[in-house]
């Protein structure tokens, strides 16, 4: 659960994060008992806590799909992502890799700890994938083989353009949400989404990751991986190692706040998606992430601390943002909140201020004409619970000591 200091500096965290905890507990009852599906969904928690989470609020059958459907993609990408593997061995693994999914027997060990233990043990992820219906393993196959083959295609090229940005996230993570969209509507419970609109599902989620990670990615040994556009980057240092060195500061950030504008153009593509879902678990599971990347870019714009360290939603507000997010006025909700957040950052005299502050226009406009946010819950801006919030903190806190001291006084008085 969060830090002591995090709740009582925001008590209403508080109840979202026991709330968040209980949850996580109940995910964990309901591993199923079958050897190879329960390697799946303890790998799962393993490899990403929260999408096992948010994995929880779809119904079985789809929740096993895309379960497999993620830790196929989390294999394929542990070998994209691991450096020490030689290219002439990387790139025909990622090309047959859909094909290896319906391989018992195939396993291929590689990246370390936990994605380690997904590669060395795969053959239970093909057995679970052999019993998923024949819809739901076409879909994957196919999301699979196209993914692949775009991972090798980046393998051998840089990125160079914004364009070339595009692409890549679009094989890595534009593929996923078409991939979704499909395993959404072979379960019977969504029209098919259009390819573009599930583009940017992907591509915001990317996007977001991609600029947080920067100092992870260009630390990365034996040798860093990035994905930063030179078209952008180039514009204000050299080498994009330079960003995090502190006599570039005002350039990095600048940077930054560039690739933040580039990805905010993906953001009104996102809610035009959810608004069109009608299973409330599918939606859940749509929106929650969505929320988190628009949350997380409103952290990183401006934030010199991008260059320095991790920077990332506290785990209070993550609570708060997986318990209320329930409906469309929620998302409109958080979306124009965090959008107002970034604009109070704006500097004027940033080099994309006009531009970012019309991408941030454009997502409010969407989100005050939804005539929705009246209804929204603040995920940002303090509400009016805070303060009894805080009381009822302080007495979960000092209540237990005042009744063992009772307690003991009244056994004291009794001894006597």
């Amino acid at each position: 659960m969060g830090s002591l200091g995090a709740v009582m500096k925001h008590p209403d965290d508080l109840f979202p994060l026991v709330k968040l905890k209980m949850a996580m507990r109940h995910a964990e009852k309901q591993i199923p008992p079958q050897p190879h599906w329960c390697f799946c969904y303890t790998m799962l928690q393993k490899v990403s806590r929260s999408f096992a989470l948010v994995i929880q609020q779809l119904d079985t059958d789809l929740r096993n799909a895309v379960c497999i459907f993620y830790l196929v993609l989390r294999a394929l990408d542990t070998v994209e992502d691991d450096t020490s593997v030689a290219t002439d061995v990387k790139v025909p693994i990622l090309i047959a890799f859909h094909r290896h999914v319906y391989d018992r027997d195939w396993h291929f060990s590689c990246g370390t700890k936990e994605y380690k233990i997904l590669m060395d043990q795969f053959h239970h992820v093909s057995t679970a994938f052999l019993e998923l219906g024949r819809n739901y393993q076409e879909a994957i196959e196919d999301i699979t083989k196209r993914m692949g083959a775009g991972m090798a295609k980046f393998i051998c090229k840089e990125v160079e353009t914004i364009d070339d940005y595009d692409e890549y996230c679009h094989y890595v993570a534009g593929l996923v949400g078409l991939g979704l969209s499909k395993l959404f509507h072979a379960s019977g419970s969504e029209d098919l989404a259009p390819d573009h609109l599930s583009n940017s599902m992907g591509l915001f989620l990317q996007k977001t990751n991609i600029i947080r990670d920067y100092l992870e990615d260009i630390n990365e040994i034996p040798k860093s991986r990035m994905f930063w556009p030179r078209q952008i980057w180039s514009k204000y240092v050299d080498k994009l190692e330079d960003l995090k060195y502190e006599e570039n500061s005002v350039k990095a950030v600048q940077c930054l706040n560039d690739m933040v504008t580039n990805a905010l153009l993906h953001a009104e593509d996102c809610l035009k998606y959810m608004s069109a879902l009608r299973d409330l678990s599918i939606f859940r599971f749509c929106a929650i992430p969505q929320v988190m990347a628009i949350g997380t870019l409103a952290l990183c714009y401006n934030n010199i601390e991008v260059f320095r360290g991790v920077v990332k939603m506290r785990r209070g507000l993550t609570a708060k943002v997986i318990d209320r997010t329930k409906t469309m006025a929620d998302v409109y909700g958080s979306f124009f909140d965090f959008s107002c957040m970034i604009k109070s950052k704006v500097d004027q005299n940033d080099p994309n201020a006009a531009k970012t502050l019309s991408r941030l226009e454009a997502i409010q406009k969407t989100c005050r004409e939804s005539g929705l946010l009246s209804k929204r819950k603040l995920y940002v801006l303090p509400n009016k619970a805070s303060y009894s919030s805080t009381i009822i903190l302080i007495l979960l806190i000092f209540l237990p000591i005042i009744f063992a001291y009772l307690s003991a006084n009244r056994r004291n008085n009794e001894l006597s």
